[in-house]
């Protein structure tokens, strides 16, 4: 029985931290499918597998599927990182953007010390439609709206 008292806390902390990944991960959901750029050919393909999303995002060019970045979200202890990676950029490695959790009606992947963007922002505006920033110094850059397919 002592050894099992010994164990409580541990046990207390890794339901804490799977009802955290889990209550996470829910919150990433509304992510999951196909999506379009509005106006442009451009996409973006998400698929959850386990606690770990991945996706995908292309754009089609004279019938042909380019990719543009491949895109992880994934959870390390309390943090939830999203890390895309853009063929022949920073030597093909992924750049890491943590969650800003204060945020509550948006989720707001930031890296401070990155050049561009420094912030990626994903907001759901309807089940079928989410708008996208991605800024840099001072909150300048650019958004779109996703459609869902």
């Amino acid at each position: 029985m002592k050894a099992l008292n010994s164990l409580t806390p541990f046990l207390l902390l890794g339901f804490f931290l799977t009802s955290c990944i889990a209550q996470d991960s829910m919150e990433l959901d509304f992510l999951l499918g196909t999506w379009k750029m509005e106006n442009k050919d451009t996409y973006e393909v998400w698929k959850k597998e386990a606690n770990t999303f991945k996706g995908q995002a292309y754009k089609m060019v004279n019938g042909q599927k380019q990719i543009t970045e491949t895109l992880v979200i994934e959870f390390r202890g309390e943090d939830v990182i999203y890390s895309p990676t853009v063929p022949d950029q920073n030597d093909g490695r992924a750049i890491p953007f943590k969650l800003n959790k204060a945020n509550k009606d948006l989720l707001s992947f930031e890296n401070k010390d990155h050049d561009f963007p420094k912030k990626i922002q994903y907001k759901k505006v309807s089940d079928d439609k989410i708008f996208v920033s991605v800024l840099g110094e001072g909150n300048q850059g650019f958004s779109y709206y996703l459609m869902r397919q």
